[in-house]
């Protein structure tokens, strides 16, 4: 298995939907060129990061909460798919861990029920009782 994938192929699945529905897709489609791309692309993560975080804080300044939720996601991710490279010089090694809060965040924002996204990052088999 590749490194990262299964960490990747939720990431992507996450793209997808919030693809589907923000209005704002150049980061995302950014996004999601580097996941399809494969492991060899995920340096490039780095880059995106700082133009996203410049798109961030005009955001913040701005205070358009449902962009500050989407650009919240697409940095984590960022973070995460370059910190899954052979680098001396990682993002915090933590960004993995806040990939789902920011999901769910970015979710709310957008009236995407809780459901859908924890399907995607834990999926119960069909037949499972909760």
């Amino acid at each position: 298995m590749e490194q990262g994938a299964q960490v990747v192929s939720p990431l992507g699945e996450l793209v997808d939907i919030f693809l589907r529905r923000c209005s704002e897709k150049s980061t995302l489609e950014e996004l999601q060129q580097l996941i399809l791309g494969g492991y060899g692309r995920w340096g490039d993560a780095h880059a995106l990061f700082d133009r996203i975080r410049s798109k961030t804080l005009n955001s913040i300044q701005a205070k358009n909460r449902l962009l500050e939720a989407q650009y919240a996601f697409e940095e984590i991710c960022a973070k995460t798919l370059y910190n899954l490279t052979d680098t001396d010089a990682p993002f915090d090694p933590d960004s993995p861990y806040f990939v789902i809060p920011m999901a769910l965040d970015l979710a709310r924002a957008l009236q995407i029920s809780d459901d859908e996204i924890i399907q995607i990052v834990a999926p119960r088999e069909l037949g499972t009782q909760s």
